[in-house]
C-alpha cells in the first residue's frame, strides 16, 4: 500500500485519543485524585485531544472496589462528576475487556450516557465474546471499537481469520495493539498493511496501541499512522503499564496539524506527572522490559522484577529464556 502523506502533511482523518488514566491506571491500580483527572481533562480539550480514555467497564462483582480507584469501573456518576455533560468537542471513550465486564447492565443506552465510545479489548481466540459486546454497545448507540492484543503472540492464520469476523461485525474501529512492545517499525508496516486492507473491505478505520518495550512506542505508531492508521493512542509522559506507551508530547509534536497544541501537554506534565513520578509511580523503559520485549513475552515478570528492585539483568535474561 503507498504511503498517507508525509512530514508536511496535514492528515485531517487522523485522530488522536489520550490512554493515560486507563493504561496508566494500570501502574498505581488507577488510584489518581480528582485534582488529577480533572486536570487532564482539562489539558487534553485544549490540547485539541480527540478522545480521552477514563478507564475500564470492570465488573465489581469479579474486582474488589476497595483495592482499585474508581476508574477501574468508570460510573456514569463519577464520570459527570469530571465532565458534567461534556460541553467540548472531546469524545468520552471506556474499555470493555473481554472476560472481565458485565457490559449487559454496566454499560447503559448512550442517550443515557457521556460515554461516546466503548472500545472492547480482546485476544484473537476471544473473538466471539467480542463480538456479543461490540453488538450490545453498537445496539446501545455507541461508537465502538475492537482492540485486538497480543498480535505479536497470535498466528497469522488467526488474524487474518478475527479480521474477518470483527470486520462482518458492526464495530467501527480496529485497534493494531502491541501489547508486548516486541514488533518493529518494518513489520508494523507490513501489518498495518493488512489491518489497512481489512478497513478498506469492510469500511472500518483502523487504530493503533503500542508499548514501549524497545523504544519505539513512538516510532511504531508513527510507521502505522503513515501506512493509513488514523485512530492513535498516546499517553501523557508515556505512562502506561510496565515500559508505557507512546508519549502524547511526543505525537503532538510530530502531527502537523495545527488543531493540536502541546503548550496544555506541557503544562500537565511539569504540574501533575513528575509529582506522580515522584511519588513512586514507576513505568517507563527499562532493561527488564526490553528483554520481555525482545523475547516477544507478557511484560509481568519484568513488572515484578522492577517491582523487587532488582538488577541482575543477565539472571533474568536466562530465566526468560526458558519460558
Amino acid at each position: 500500500m503507498a504511503q498517507k502523506g508525509d512530514l508536511m502533511t496535514v492528515r485531517s482523518d487522523i485522530k488522536v485519543l489520550d490512554a493515560t488514566i486507563r493504561d496508566g491506571g494500570l501502574v498505581n491500580n488507577f488510584m489518581f485524585s480528582d485534582e488529577f483527572i480533572n486536570a487532564l481533562y482539562r489539558a487534553n480539550v485544549k490540547a485539541g485531544v480527540d478522545y480521552m480514555e477514563f478507564g475500564y467497564k470492570a465488573s465489581k462483582e469479579l474486582f474488589d472496589v476497595t483495592k482499585f480507584g474508581k476508574w477501574k469501573f468508570c460510573t456514569e456518576e463519577d464520570l459527570r462528576a469530571i465532565v458534567g455533560d461534556n460541553n467540548s468537542d472531546m469524545k468520552i471513550a471506556v474499555m470493555a475487556d473481554v472476560g472481565r465486564c458485565d457490559f449487559k447492565n454496566d454499560i447503559i443506552d448512550k442517550i443515557d450516557s457521556v460515554i461516546d465510545m466503548v472500545r472492547v479489548a480482546t485476544y484473537v481466540h476471544q473473538m466471539p465474546a467480542a463480538i456479543e459486546i461490540i453488538e450490545d454497545a453498537k445496539a446501545k448507540g455507541y461508537e465502538v471499537t475492537c482492540n485486538i492484543m497480543a498480535i505479536s503472540n497470535a498466528k497469522e492464520a488467526d488474524i487474518d481469520q478475527a479480521l474477518e469476523m470483527v470486520g462482518n461485525s458492526s464495530v467501527d474501529g480496529i485497534y493494531l495493539v502491541d501489547s508486548y512492545g516486541s514488533l518493529y517499525p518494518e513489520q508494523i508496516r507490513s501489518i498495518a498493511d493488512k489491518y489497512m486492507e481489512a478497513a478498506e473491505k469492510y469500511g472500518k478505520y483502523i487504530g493503533m496501541h503500542a508499548h514501549n518495550n524497545q523504544q519505539l512506542a513512538f516510532a511504531n505508531t508513527i510507521e502505522a499512522a503513515a501506512r493509513g492508521v488514523s485512530l492513535l493512542d498516546a499517553t501523557m509522559m508515556s505512562m502506561g503499564r510496565g515500559a508505557g506507551n507512546c508519549a502524547m508530547e511526543l505525537l503532538l509534536s510530530f502531527l502537523k496539524n495545527p488543531k493540536y497544541n502541546i503548550f496544555p501537554v506541557l503544562k500537565f506534565l511539569e504540574e501533575y506527572m513528575l509529582p506522580l513520578k515522584e511519588s513512586g509511580a514507576v513505568w517507563g523503559y527499562d532493561i527488564p522490559y526490553l528483554l520481555t520485549g525482545r523475547l516477544n513475552l507478557h511484560p509481568s515478570s519484568a513488572i515484578d522484577f522492577t517491582k523487587d528492585e532488582r538488577n541482575d539483568y543477565s539472571e533474568f535474561y536466562t530465566d526468560l529464556l526458558d519460558k
